[in-house]
């Protein structure tokens, strides 16, 4: 286990996170520009999901449906278990709420640092587990936000008619409105890795000769730059993170481990190898630090920015790259 952790912490990685940490916390000037930054984001996104739909082409449907059921599975009980826990530890609704959005969403960058660990240490994983990023993305922002509609609207109002397409149709769910679907459905990360994963299913092996030469051979070295951005954003945060209080920081370290456990359960459950089942684990224990936070600040504007964002990226983040990933890799093998 400790050879495990201190291999991971010397990883490259780790290495540029903690370079942009360092810079961050010293002061210094270095600073990414605004538009690089999002497009690291883009560009992650697009390669996670082309190289996800590659991949789910050449599995039949039949052996990626146990895996699919558990991401579905997770991605609904985080983000109320989430919700029940804060409750719980008497933290309002609404910030609840976007805590259990943010957990219950992935991180891509998490992820990505998990595919790295992986393959640094010679273990293999089922490469469909790209394609299970994206679904995971969608069903923890679509329930915290469905919560919260059902909150605001005790379940009394009548239901709502849409004109769609020049048809009028009936709404069956008054708490869900067309606004919440488009922004948990269409986001700008949802529908760049949903599209991608599409394109790259469609496309199967023909897309190799296009996206190889950029959103392969260079993925490493995009996600060491984004790394180090990640870095010096973890360090503008930290202030804010000690405002929150012990409560906060014990919540943002113990509960990633205790829903990388469940999703590891889960990807024994779904019949992963050891490598997919870390993955899933991980997934499991990530929190969205761009999609949900997208998706929250229109629609929760009265949730603290400064408590979600911050315990994922100020808190979670960091543990997660550091010490929750080869630890998660430890359970999973030692239960495999």
């Amino acid at each position: 286990m400790s050879d495990i952790v201190l291999q991971n912490l010397l990883s490259p990685v780790v290495l540029f996170f903690v370079l942009g940490l360092f810079a961050s916390v010293i002061g210094s000037d270095l600073r990414f520009p605004k538009g690089l930054s999002e497009t690291l984001s883009i560009y992650l996104l697009i390669a996670i999901g082309l190289k996800g739909g590659m991949s789910l082409s050449h599995y039949s449907f039949a052996d990626t449906l146990k895996p699919m059921i558990g991401a579905c599975f997770l991605g609904t009980v985080i983000p109320i278990l989430t919700v029940i826990i804060l409750r719980m530890m008497k933290m309002d609704f609404k910030n609840a709420v976007a805590l259990g959005a943010t957990y219950g969403s992935v991180s891509i960058v998490t992820y990505g640092a998990g595919v790295s660990f992986l393959e640094h240490t010679d273990t293999s994983y089922e490469t469909y587990m790209n394609g299970i990023v994206v679904l995971m993305e969608i069903p923890a922002i679509f329930i915290a936000l469905t919560l919260l509609s059902i909150k605001k609207s005790g379940g009394a109002q009548p239901a709502p008619t849409v004109r769609s397409l020049g048809l009028i149709a009936v709404n069956p769910l008054p708490f869900l409105s067309l606004q919440l679907l488009k922004e948990s459905l269409f986001g700008k990360s949802v529908l760049l890795l949903s599209g991608s994963l599409l394109v790259g299913f469609i496309s199967g092996t023909a897309a190799l000769p296009f996206v190889k030469p950029l959103f392969i051979d260079l993925y490493q070295s995009f996600l060491l730059l984004f790394l180090l951005n990640m870095g010096i954003m973890v360090g503008q945060t930290l202030a804010v993170v000690r405002k929150q209080g012990g409560k906060l920081l014990a919540f943002a370290l113990l509960m990633p481990v205790g829903f990388g456990v469940l999703g590891i359960f889960t990807g024994l459950v779904s019949g992963l190898s050891l490598g997919g089942t870390t993955l899933m684990g991980i997934l499991a224990a990530s929190a969205s630090y761009i999609a949900a936070p997208a998706a929250l600040r229109t629609s929760v504007p009265e949730a603290n920015p400064s408590i979600y964002l911050g315990s994922a990226l100020g808190i979670t983040f960091p543990f997660n790259l550091t010490v929750g990933i080869p630890l998660l890799f430890s359970i999973a093998h030692w239960l495999h």
